[in-house]
């Protein structure tokens, strides 16, 4: 069973990874955002260190997954690298803060990576509103943080919504607007029993 959770900037990924994974005993992936050698220069000039996060990101996240997959029947993932080449790297491209040689070379990296990696047996995202990510973004106090841009969250939200919507396998949709998952565990409960009913189906 492979399982990634999916997500803007402070939607919960990481705290929900590690519910489900103490809940199914699943082995948790996490994105490691605290090692990357690379955020907090990007937050500080997003032009500059745009190519060089992406590819870390791209990286980081396809060894995670070829190691995970070789070494455990069960995974829990926190970010895919779809969002990397779908939401993140196009959005820096539109931005004009990656040029487009680059983008060019990092589509063809990641194609070559995704053809390599399982896709996942189902995907939960993660949704919630610009107001609720400023929101949770401000409560976990994450210095690096502090300086992201507002219209950079909101044209992320923009391509997640679109990018989900198109998303072709089974796939979760948990309104992080009207479900707080983490400290109401009815709302966690009715996260585990939509994912029970998706297993359900693929067996």
């Amino acid at each position: 069973m492979y399982v990634a959770i999916a997500g803007n900037i402070g939607s919960g990924k990481t705290t929900l990874t590690n519910m489900l994974s103490e809940h199914f005993g699943w082995t948790p992936v996490y994105e490691n955002i605290d090692n990357n050698p690379y955020i907090s220069d990007f937050y500080e000039d997003m032009r500059r260190w745009a190519f060089n996060l992406q590819i870390y990101f791209l990286h980081r996240r396809f060894e995670h997954v070829i190691e995970s997959c070789k070494k455990y029947d069960n995974l829990v993932q926190d970010r895919t690298l779809y969002e990397d080449a779908y939401i993140f790297a196009p959005n820096l491209h539109s931005m004009g803060l990656l040029s487009s040689r680059d983008y060019e070379t990092y589509r063809s990296l990641f194609n070559l990576m995704i053809s390599l990696t399982p896709k996942p047996d189902i995907l939960i995202y993660l949704k919630a509103s610009v107001p609720t990510l400023i929101n949770l973004i401000t409560k976990r106090g994450r210095d690096y943080e502090a300086s992201i841009r507002l219209d950079y969250i909101t044209s992320l939200n923009k391509r997640y919504d679109d990018w989900v919507n198109s998303y072709e396998g089974k796939k979760i949709i948990v309104d992080v607007d009207n479900m707080n998952f983490v400290d109401n565990p009815e709302d966690f409960g009715v996260v585990v029993e939509k994912i029970n009913a998706e297993i359900n189906g693929l067996f």
